[in-house]
C-alpha cells in the first residue's frame, strides 16, 4: 500500500461541490473515478477543504491510498486524460502513510474576487462574485484587520455547520483594490462552513456604507449569526492555499500556495 498526494485545480461552477454525492457529478466523483481507472482498483480520496458547490479551487490538496505500483506521472498525465476540461492533476507527490490531507494541513488560504461595477460580468460568469453599488476598500480593510487573531467567529458559521468548536486563528485578512475588482484574502488555521461567504457579505455592508467600521468588531463579539450579513454569492470564492510542515516532499517545501491572478480571461 502506497499513499500518494495530489494538487487539484477546479473550476467550481462546473460541479456540485467537492464532496462525493449520488448523482456522481461533483469534483471528488470524477477524480475517484479517473484515478480508479488508473489505479485499476476502487480509490478514495480525502481533501485538504471540502468546497461547496459554485466555490473554485486553484491549489486543493488531497491523497490516497492504493496497492497499485505506477509512476509518479501517471497520477497526473494518465489521470488528466480521464477527467474533464473543468479539473486537473497539477502535482502528484509519494507520501508516508502519516501524512494526512485534511488533519495535518496548518494552514488555508481563500481568495474572493469581486467585480464591483454598475453591470455584471458575462465573460466571468461564475468566476467573480458582483455587486453593483460603489464600495469604499479602505473602510473594508479597516474593518478586516479586527478579524486577525483569535477569535470565536460564530456570528460568521453557517447553521449547519459541524465544527467542534467556532474558535479559529486569523492569521491574515485583507481587502485591497484592483480597478474595478476587490481582492478578499483571507489565511488562517482553519474555516468555518460559509465562513468566508459571510465574512465577505459582512464587508460589504460596512463598504456601502450601511454599518460603521467598528461594527464587524461587534458582531465578533455578539457571537450569533443572526445578527451578521447574508451569506455571499460563491462564485468569485477561491480555495488557493494549503500549508503542511516540510517533512513531506510537497511542491514549495509545502507551502502549496497558487492565487488567482486578475485579469482572469
Amino acid at each position: 500500500m502506497v499513499r500518494i498526494a495530489i494538487g487539484v485545480e477546479y473550476a467550481g461552477d462546473a460541479f456540485c461541490g467537492w464532496q462525493s454525492q449520488v448523482h456522481g457529478r461533483t469534483v471528488q466523483d470524477v477524480l475517484e473515478r479517473a484515478l480508479s481507472e488508473i489505479a485499476a482498483v476502487p480509490v478514495r480520496l480525502h481533501c485538504a477543504g471540502r468546497t461547496d458547490t459554485g466555490v473554485h479551487a486553484s491549489a486543493q490538496v488531497a491523497h490516497f491510498d492504493t496497492v497499485a505500483s505506477r509512476p509518479v506521472t501517471a497520477w497526473v498525465r494518465g489521470v488528466n486524460a480521464l477527467l474533464p476540461p473543468a479539473v486537473v492533476v497539477r502535482w502528484a507527490a509519494a507520501v508516508d502513510e502519516t501524512f494526512h490531507a485534511r488533519f495535518l494541513a496548518t494552514e488555508r488560504q481563500y481568495r474572493y474576487i469581486l467585480h464591483n461595477a454598475a453591470t455584471r460580468p458575462a465573460m466571468l460568469a461564475g468566476r467573480v462574485g458582483w455587486f453593483h453599488v460603489p464600495l469604499d476598500e479602505v473602510r473594508m480593510a479597516e474593518a478586516a484587520e479586527c478579524l486577525v487573531g483569535t477569535h470565536d467567529f460564530s456570528s460568521f458559521r453557517a447553521a449547519g455547520c459541524q465544527s467542534k468548536t467556532p474558535v479559529r486563528v486569523m492569521h491574515e485578512a485583507r481587502v485591497t483594490r484592483q480597478g474595478e475588482y476587490l481582492l478578499f484574502d483571507f489565511r488562517a488555521n482553519g474555516f468555518l462552513h460559509h465562513m468566508i461567504r459571510n465574512l465577505v457579505g459582512a464587508l460589504i455592508y460596512v463598504g456601502k456604507g450601511r454599518y460603521p467600521v467598528d461594527w464587524m468588531r461587534a458582531l465578533l463579539e455578539a457571537r450569533d449569526r443572526s445578527h451578521a450579513a447574508p451569506t455571499f454569492t460563491p462564485d468569485g470564492l477561491y480555495l488557493c492555499g494549503v500549508c503542511y510542515p516540510p517533512r513531506w516532499s510537497l511542491p514549495g517545501d509545502g507551502r502549496i500556495i497558487a492565487l488567482p491572478q486578475l485579469p482572469l480571461t
